[in-house]
């Protein structure tokens, strides 16, 4: 019989509610500086190969990253499938793993094509014959029906899949499965949305993570003195307000430098890898900043409120107040408030992680990233970052008007026959903009005819 590998969490190093090792053999033991040394070694090397791997893949572009955020996502979802089966005590039932990682796939058809909808619009509008376009059209319009119908069929293959004696762990693994992917799955999910409103929407904020990481260590480490939170006590006050300060100023550099490029600040309005050329956004030039120009970005109230307090000051204390100015592009004051975010929120998902494996007396989720441990532990920030990230650009940024992908989910929602007449509008509103090629006009005018021809 084949040996089962020994899982991060039974390792005898592991670490108890106490912050002790859970055997008592004696006086720990130093550790082996050839040992440390060589762990050092392969932690390093495991992150040079990430960072060049993932900067690969951004060069490559947005479709790409989608399927690496995919990737990640199963590999976080089988850790914590593992763990969901230890910490039950594993039974065997035929099929029931199969059963998880069905309802994971109906969780990615669902929410995947829900995020990249208008590209596929777009897609099947630039191949309108193609059986692959056919395809998707009839998906598209039946999305939300389907994938209720796939979810009931899951729900109905576990009912039928119940055994006698076994309800306790199939009710518990269906529990565990279901908070798994509420919890961690659809989170994560919101970075593809974010991927293709363009890539700093998408790089900004994870790195704002990574950012906060670092600059709390180095604070902590040089400074720390104060602890800050039990579930991790590494943790110092010291850590945690330089990791602010530090984030905030790495923020809004990174926004700066990132703004330069098209490739990180244009939106991805299909699924193709070709290059992309765009109009800069507002959000990305540079103007100039005033304190009542920042008034404007807060809520109503606090802005009357800061107005009020500024006309009690003395003249002179009044011009220092409001005589300053500064030039940024809007992005840096967006990435100033997601730094914010980033360093007093995001890490509470850490320490929900940390929690969580002390609860279970573990000292990682896995072992898949060499000298790191699981994915999830690499990751777990990341998952409350993404959603604030998708938020706060619906919220303050995106430009509420209609795009092309918009405008086609419309039009695919007409019959045939009002699809042809706003085939006609629309060439003839370009024909009177004279918004057409002359080459192209003999074709455009001769569509036109057919559209009404046909709809006489």
């Amino acid at each position: 019989m084949r040996r089962r590998r020994p899982q991060p969490w039974e390792d005898s190093g592991m670490v108890s509610d106490r912050g002790e090792s859970d055997r008592d053999d004696g006086p720990i033991p130093v550790e082996d500086p050839a040992k440390r040394l060589r762990s050092l070694r392969t932690r390093t090397l495991s992150t040079v190969a990430m960072i060049a791997s993932f900067a690969l893949i951004v060069y490559l572009g947005h479709v790409p990253l989608m399927l690496l955020v995919l990737t990640l996502q199963f590999l976080m979802v089988k850790e914590i499938f593992l763990l969901a089966r230890v910490a039950q005590k594993e039974k065997y039932i035929p099929g029931f793993r199969a059963q998880q990682w069905y309802f994971f796939g109906v969780a990615t058809f669902y929410l995947y094509v829900r995020f990249i909808k208008n590209n596929l619009l777009v897609e099947i509008a630039t191949e309108p014959s193609t059986q692959r376009a056919l395809t998707l059209s009839w998906l598209l319009r039946r999305h939300n029906l389907i994938s209720y119908l796939l979810y009931m069929t899951g729900f109905m293959a576990f009912v039928l899949s119940l055994k006698r004696g076994m309800y306790g762990y199939q009710f518990g693994q269906y529990a565990w499965t279901h908070m798994i992917l509420l919890t961690v799955f659809v989170p994560s999910s919101f970075f593809v949305s974010n991927i293709f409103e363009g890539l700093v929407w998408f790089l900004l904020p994870s790195a704002l993570i990574i950012v906060n990481d670092i600059m709390a260590y180095l604070a902590g480490f040089f400074f720390g003195r104060t602890p800050l939170i039990k579930l991790s006590p590494k943790k110092t006050w010291e850590g945690f307000i330089g990791g602010v300060i530090g984030t905030v100023i790495a923020g809004y550099l990174l926004a700066s430098w990132f703004i330069r490029y098209q490739w990180m600040t244009c939106p991805r309005k299909d699924l193709s890898l070709s290059w992309l050329d765009c109009e800069p956004d507002a959000a990305f030039k540079p103007q100039l900043f005033t304190p009542e120009e920042l008034s404007h970005w807060f809520a109503p109230p606090l802005a009357d409120a800061a107005r009020l307090g500024v006309s009690l000051l003395p003249p002179p204390a009044r011009r220092l107040v409001t005589g300053w100015s500064f030039v940024a592009a809007p992005m840096q004051i967006h990435a100033a408030v997601m730094a914010v975010f980033a360093s007093f929120v995001a890490p509470f998902g850490g320490f929900f992680a940390s929690g969580f494996k002390r609860a279970f007396k573990m000292k990682d989720f896995g072992d898949t990233i060499p000298g790191h441990g699981g994915v999830t532990d690499r990751f777990d920030c990341q998952m409350i970052m993404a959603v604030f990230a998708y938020l706060y650009y619906w919220t303050f940024v995106a430009k509420q008007q209609p795009g092309v992908g918009d405008v086609l989910d419309v039009a695919q929602q007409l019959d045939p026959q009002q699809q042809l007449e706003l085939l006609a509008m629309l060439a003839n509103m370009l024909l009177g903009q004279g918004g057409l090629p002359a080459a192209a006009e003999g074709d455009v005018r001769a569509v036109m005819r057919h559209a009404n021809t046909t709809l006489r």
